[in-house]
């Protein structure tokens, strides 16, 4: 077994396998694959799995299986996953519209201020890379992305908002995201998107998947509210895209 992976004992009903040191597209695999194997074995006893940028939990029934025998059968799956060939030369990508104006992006001009760039300067960046969905957290359908661009990563405000409006597209640090439901929070606003990330009207009530991307497409505020409209009515159709994976854009 790969010196990198560890198995942590997480009480008496879940273990956390961690599967590198560095959050990277390779551990983000390596995670993806893993939690595959596991799901497809039906192992008795399992009730869930929780993949994180670089490790996963798995929660079991003690009165199922004991703790050394949910480590030995956690052994041979990493085994299993490492052997899976990456055969996955597709990729796919939900393309989320996003305004870029007014009150949705109250902090655009102190990212360009921040980062010594314009406000077209940040948007062009923002739009320009497909963000790779690392996991889902912190509230229902938050995408931890990765892939945001050096040139517009910005500090967290020193003081957060103790309320942000679902559909918020903000920076924090190294990372830019969606907050999915209205909720306190320290990311820098620059935009806003019709879209829901979450909407338990729907059948998968998520809108994406950890190992999926993102990719940001910008609107303007008419076509915003046509979207919005079309969201509330149950009309919108939102745009997945597969594309073969390729060096550059990704």
């Amino acid at each position: 077994m790969d010196t990198d992976i560890r198995i942590l004992n997480c009480g008496d009903a879940a273990v956390t396998v961690e599967l590198g040191k560095e959050i990277s597209p390779a551990t983000g695999k390596a995670v993806k694959n893993l939690d595959a194997v596991i799901n497809a074995s039906g192992k008795k006893g399992i009730s869930e799995t929780i993949p994180t940028f670089r490790s996963l939990t798995i929660l079991y029934d003690p009165g199922q299986l004991s703790y050394k025998s949910i480590v030995s059968f956690i052994k041979k799956s990493v085994k299993t996953a490492s052997e899976i060939k990456d055969t996955d030369n597709e990729k796919t990508i939900h393309e989320i519209p996003v305004c870029y104006e007014g009150e949705f992006a109250e902090d655009l001009k102190d990212v360009a201020k921040i980062n010594g760039l314009s406000t077209e300067e940040v948007i062009s960046i923002h739009t320009g890379t497909d963000y790779l969905i690392y996991m889902l957290g912190f509230l229902p359908g938050f995408a931890y992305l990765g892939g945001l661009d050096k040139r517009i990563e910005t500090p967290r405000l020193e003081t957060p908002r103790t309320k942000i409006p679902a559909g918020s597209v903000g920076i924090g640090g190294n990372q830019t995201g969606i907050y999915p439901l209205a909720s306190p929070g320290g990311w820098r606003l620059i935009g806003k998107t019709p879209v829901l990330p979450f909407d338990k009207r729907r059948k998968d009530p998520i809108l994406y998947k950890s190992g999926e991307y993102i990719r940001f497409k910008r609107i303007d505020k008419e076509t915003f509210d046509k979207i919005e409209k079309e969201v509330e009515e149950g009309k919108y159709i939102h745009k997945i895209i597969k594309e073969a994976v390729r060096n550059g854009r990704s």
